[in-house]
């Protein structure tokens, strides 16, 4: 009976251990810590603000979220994060927001996000979006996809390579997405493996992606847009 009891204490313990480490974010310990970003002192986030000098304005940003952004970049899309290096407030919440905005046939090419689940909304437009799985078991990396309408929410889950699309040649298209960490990081698929400083060897890509070197050499030597603000 002692032994079938300690089982049970140890096991509620893992569990309650494995939610804290799976957890994208630390949960605060008081109601909130303003991010001091005046602060030399290092640690996983921000240092907290004394909180008798913390303001109103600590938790606001004048972000004009309802005004159009400019999506005539390469790729068609704008990506305007809120996160905790223009909200301090956000510092330990776990949370934060981005507008995106996508031209005609613009979208918001292939990426991950490191450190976030996000869930998004479309609000205006249509958007052909989808994430694609790890690699599995059979060797296969899985596409799941979903064409959103006005009003439609969609979720990519953390850390998986995922896109939008704005099918669209005529209509321009708006999206909120909410992600779980107050950094949730982005990589850009192409940016970070063809625009990276300095470059990766094209020797490495050349056999990673099965194409001569010289198809690399190209691609390395295009100017990739970064489209977050």
């Amino acid at each position: 009976m002692a032994s079938s009891t300690t089982f049970l204490v140890l096991t509620a313990l893992l569990a309650l251990l494995a939610g804290q480490v799976i957890a994208s974010d630390p949960s605060p310990l008081q109601d909130f810590c303003v991010a001091d970003k005046d602060s030399h002192v290092n640690v996983n986030g921000f240092v907290c603000k004394d909180p008798m000098d913390v303001k109103a304005d600590d938790f606001f940003l004048a972000a004009n979220l309802d005004m159009p952004r400019d999506t005539t970049s390469k790729i068609g899309s704008n990506v305007t994060l809120i996160n905790v290096m223009r909200i301090p407030g956000l510092n330990t919440l776990g949370i934060s927001l981005a507008r995106i905005d996508y031209a005609p046939l613009g979208e918001n090419p292939p990426h991950t996000h490191p450190r976030a689940t996000e869930i998004l909304t479309v609000l205006e437009g249509t958007l052909y979006v989808g994430f694609v799985t790890s690699n599995q078991a059979n060797r296969e990396n899985k596409l799941f996809t979903k064409m959103l309408n006005k009003g439609d929410v969609f979720v990519f889950p953390e850390g998986l390579i995922h896109f939008q699309f704005n099918p669209s040649p005529h209509k321009p298209a708006v999206a909120i997405a909410a992600l779980s960490s107050q950094n949730p990081g982005a990589i850009t698929i192409a940016n970070a493996v063809f625009g990276s400083k300095p470059p990766i060897s094209d020797d490495v890509l050349a056999k990673a992606f099965q194409v001569e070197k010289k198809t690399v050499d190209w691609l390395q030597a295009q100017f990739w847009a970064d489209n977050h603000n």
